[in-house]
């Protein structure tokens, strides 16, 4: 194992709205409990984004190293980080860590803890070369995986596989993914199809539509912005035009969080999975109630669904679209970002 260099290439936020500086920084030394990783890619998730603006009600830590999709190796371990070696392959995820002992993490609910550390947002993240992170946290990855390939899996994966869960929808029902050109969407699409779903793809642009279709398996593609009538045309993409059984919400604005309960069929759910700044839900409290529909948010996946979600990618059911530009590059992704122009997802090599 090559000697660990004492200082480091990080992207640091310094003030909330930015800018992003690239810059070098110490390596810190993990704790007892704790894992350094050689992060060698890390993607890049529009929750990073949120952080760098401050989107979100939930102050992030200053100045802040962003990133939770991080794929690398360990270096260096703690005494009491028995279960994972040096030369390991692993991955740091939004929950860095969690205290493993309230209500929730005994019940593996543990994104749910009120003391998690969230990667890239409470602690620094993956937007470095060094990354610390809780070794009963970190994801294990198989060493014959791609590690810039998996890293967008380690969010974007897991939390899309986590939604699908918790939809209750079954081999053979319909899913419709909203957003489903963007990094989550591309994803969900993929394992939508792998666990047996028929997937109608909501989205706007002849690229996103050309992926969907073409790469990603697609039975319907509804452009929002070319439809005269989305609710319809969603319904009219079913078999039996009721809808699809579970919709899957994964946009960056608020309008498709209020119309997907008109949409759904009746004993359908709609998983809110995207965070749009300062958006609120709506339903028609009538036809929610005659036709039974859930709304429920999906969060992020514990560790045992991360397992699951890198499983399918070990066994090469989900190849996430992606592009790779090196970490010094991270400010013209997030300018492509605010304008809406990435389909599929961008990779920051940390050797670039």
């Amino acid at each position: 194992m090559a000697e660990i260099p004492k200082m480091q290439w990080a992207q640091v936020i310094e003030k909330t709205g930015g800018p992003v500086e690239y810059k070098q920084i110490p390596v810190q030394q993990p704790g007892p409990d704790e894992v350094l990783v050689n992060i060698k890619f890390s993607g890049v998730c529009h929750t990073d984004l949120h952080a760098v603006n401050g989107d979100w009600p939930l102050p992030t830590k200053l100045p802040l190293v962003g990133g939770h999709e991080g794929a690398g190796v360990v270096v260096a371990k703690g005494d009491l980080a028995c279960d994972i070696e040096i030369g390991d392959y692993a991955g740091v995820k939004w929950i860095n860590g969690s205290c493993l002992a309230c209500d929730f993490c005994q019940q593996s609910d543990e994104p749910l803890c009120s003391k998690a550390l969230l990667s890239g947002y409470t602690v620094d993240g993956s937007f470095q070369q060094y990354c610390i992170a809780k070794a009963a946290h970190v994801a294990r990855i198989p060493k014959e995986c791609d590690l810039a390939a998996i890293s967008p899996v380690l969010c974007a994966g897991i939390t899309v596989y986590k939604g699908l869960k918790e939809s209750g929808v079954r081999p053979g029902q319909t899913v419709a993914i909203v957003g489903a050109g963007g990094g989550l969407g591309s994803l969900a699409q993929q394992y939508a199809k792998a666990m047996g779903l028929r997937v109608i793809a909501i989205d706007t642009g002849d690229d996103k539509k050309k992926m969907s279709m073409e790469q990603l398996g697609a039975s319907h593609f509804v452009d929002f912005a070319k439809s005269q009538n989305v609710v319809k045309d969603v319904q009219a993409a079913t078999p039996d035009g009721l809808g699809p059984h579970a919709v899957i919400l994964v946009a960056v604005n608020e309008k498709p969080f209020q119309q997907a309960a008109e949409y759904v069929r009746p004993r359908g759910t709609v998983i809110c999975i995207g965070l749009p700044a300062g958006a609120y839900l709506k339903a028609p409290v009538f036809e929610s109630v005659i036709k039974m529909i859930t709304i429920k948010g999906s969060y992020v996946g514990n560790r045992k669904d991360s397992s699951e979600a890198i499983e399918f990618f070990r066994r090469g059911l989900i190849k996430a679209p992606f592009k790779v530009v090196g970490l010094s590059e991270l400010q013209s992704v997030y300018d492509l970002m605010h304008k809406g122009q990435i389909a599929g997802r961008y990779v920051l090599d940390t050797s670039k």
